[in-house]
């Protein structure tokens, strides 16, 4: 099978085609013909070997995200899915090949239909990045009536934190470039402030006491954590978040790759997408082939929504 990865790692440059054998389906897994693999910053990461290879040999596979047709179910699985289904999957990129690949085997876990209504190319953008999202949400622990900031809403995260804020009745304050403040009030955030390392202040100035929780997508994070009310909590995916011990503010970082079995949440993620409540959103789409453009795309930012590639 064609597949796009690294024997050494580096920059954009060292991404190239290679030939693959087909896996196959064991027991509790599928195997998906992938039409469709999102871009994310993860699988830079994996480029460059700084995450998800140690304990993997080369050639080394990205992709945590995945649309396309199912052709083959395992013995053991129990779904209403049938071979020749349109279904969208995360992957977990460790001692295993990611979804830059024609063929790809995933627990069943990790598998739900593509949204009614939504492309493969679509649909792709939405699994790792969602259920990071709503990873992030579920680590906040707040009540309904809760108000959050979310930094980096244009981005793909940020998006999907804001339309799922929304859907869990949260009253949300996000930030957005000029260029992106219509897109994220569509979004439905109730505030939006302009991005940069002034953000605490402005969500200060709209809410003096501090939002209840905040959803740091952005590099922004630890700056912002200063719009966080005492004893409140943040959930950042991006990196680990330094704040005073004497606020008593509760700090988390998403690890998605916990997420990937959880089928239920994935399936909600589908159903808010047939509702028109989670938008999926793709910036570009190239060729599989031309994964090392989608890559430096990707490391030039400003992107609202993901590169994907197409196999």
């Amino acid at each position: 099978m064609k597949a796009v990865g690294v024997t050494e790692f580096g920059g954009p440059e060292v991404l190239r085609v290679l030939e693959l054998p087909v896996p196959d389906a064991g027991p509790g897994e599928i195997r998906i013909r992938v039409r469709a693999a999102a871009v994310n910053p993860v699988d830079t990461m994996v480029r460059q070997g700084i995450a998800f290879v140690s304990d993997a040999e080369p050639p080394y596979v990205p992709g945590m995200d995945a649309a396309g047709v199912i052709e083959q179910i395992g013995e053991g699985v129990d779904t209403d899915l049938t071979v020749g289904d349109h279904v969208m999957a995360i992957a977990v990129v460790s001692g295993t090949h990611g979804a830059y690949a024609e063929h790809l085997v995933v627990p069943a876990e990790s598998v739900v239909r593509v949204p009614k209504g939504t492309t493969d190319i679509q649909a792709a953008t939405l699994p790792m990045n969602g259920l990071t999202a709503r990873m992030a949400l579920d680590l906040l622990e707040l009540p309904a009536d809760a108000t959050i900031a979310v930094t980096g809403a244009a981005g793909a995260v940020g998006a999907y934190a804001v339309q799922l804020a929304k859907a869990n009745g949260y009253r949300v304050i996000a930030d957005a470039a000029p260029k992106d403040k219509q897109l994220v009030k569509d979004l439905g955030a109730d505030i939006v402030v302009p991005r940069g390392t002034d953000f605490a202040e402005l969500v200060r100035w709209e809410v003096p006491n501090g939002v209840d929780g905040l959803v740091g997508t952005a590099g922004i994070a630890e700056l912002a954590s200063r719009a966080v009310r005492d004893n409140g909590r943040i959930a950042s995916s991006v990196h680990r978040i330094k704040v005073s011990e004497e606020r008593g503010i509760v700090t988390r970082t998403t690890f998605v790759p916990q997420y990937a079995r959880e089928h239920a949440k994935l399936d909600r993620l589908r159903q808010l997408a047939e509702e028109g409540r989670l938008t999926p959103r793709v910036a570009q789409t190239l060729p599989a082939e031309q994964a090392s453009e989608a890559h430096r795309l990707l490391e030039a930012g400003g992107l609202c929504g993901r590169v994907v590639l197409t196999f």
